[in-house]
């Protein structure tokens, strides 16, 4: 071994210049809270129960979504529509207990896919954390996108930039 060798000069050097192109690169990470990444377009987000344009729900609570969960995280009950509710449920048939347990989900998609009326989607939105493990299991209230004759720019967010499908 050389001097130079034995005094780690040139391994130094180099450290240091490693060091220094890192400084100037752009920093991989961001600040969360004041800036969001932006995901992929076929990021699949919490669940939404969907309205049609006058504000009815979708949803005939035929089942299909809740037999195409692999993981079962989805639980319905049905009813029938009374009379004079016409104006809040689209079919005579409406899920009058619509559950999603998150902890269960998988994000897979599959509940979207299988519905036929186009009720169930997977949104843009993250599910928020928390430490109460009842909180994850979100009822209809919670899944039912806001009424877009009553509250239109709710109901725009709460889309996204999903194309609409008609029947």
């Amino acid at each position: 071994m050389t001097i130079w060798e034995k005094l780690y000069i040139p391994a130094i050097a180099k450290g240091m210049a490693i060091t220094f192109k890192h400084i100037f690169r752009k920093k991989p990470t961001i600040n969360y809270p004041e800036q969001t990444r932006p995901f992929s377009p076929v990021f699949r987000g919490v669940q939404v129960l969907n309205r049609d344009e006058e504000g009815r729900e979708r949803c005939t609570a035929c089942g299909l979504c809740a037999v195409a969960c692999p993981a079962e995280a989805i639980t319905m009950e049905a009813a029938e529509r009374l009379p004079g509710e016409e104006h809040l449920y689209r079919e005579e048939k409406y899920a009058v207990k619509y559950e999603i347990n998150m902890l269960r989900c998988i994000f897979c998609g599959l509940c979207e896919e299988a519905c036929p009326k186009d009720a169930v989607y997977l949104s843009e939105t993250m599910v928020p954390s928390n430490y109460n493990r009842k909180t994850f299991i979100y009822g209809k209230q919670e899944l039912l996108i806001p009424n877009p004759l009553t509250d239109p720019e709710a109901f725009a967010k709460a889309r996204g930039k999903r194309p609409e499908k008609h029947d």
